[in-house]
């Protein structure tokens, strides 16, 4: 799985933390507040994810994207030390010939 973790921490010490927890599962940085690893599972980000929370405070913000999930695209985010998740899917191809909006016979 492809994960991306974005960070804007509040402070120099939780971007140091931060730096260090992801460096550990072995992240790369990539651009100065973007880390990326292709190699890391779902077990293995949960972990991640108990470590960032571990390191961080009120005021720091992470994005964490994640493809493929079950065939979608999904987006973690912690703000305020809430986790929130939103899972995109691809759109659901239509029956030939019906047309947006055409109730189904």
């Amino acid at each position: 799985m492809f994960v991306s973790v974005v960070l804007d921490p509040g402070n120099e010490g939780s971007a140091r933390e931060l730096a260090e927890v992801l460096a550990a599962y072995g992240f790369e940085k990539v651009q100065r507040a973007c880390w990326e690893s292709s190699l890391i599972s779902e077990q293995i980000l949960a972990k991640v994810k108990n470590d960032i929370d571990r390191v961080t405070d009120y005021y720091d913000s992470i994005r964490i994207y994640q493809f493929p999930i079950d065939g979608a695209f999904a987006v973690t985010v912690l703000s305020q030390k809430k986790w929130k998740r939103i899972v995109i899917k691809p759109p659901v191809p239509r029956p030939a010939g019906r047309k947006p909006g055409q109730a189904g016979k």
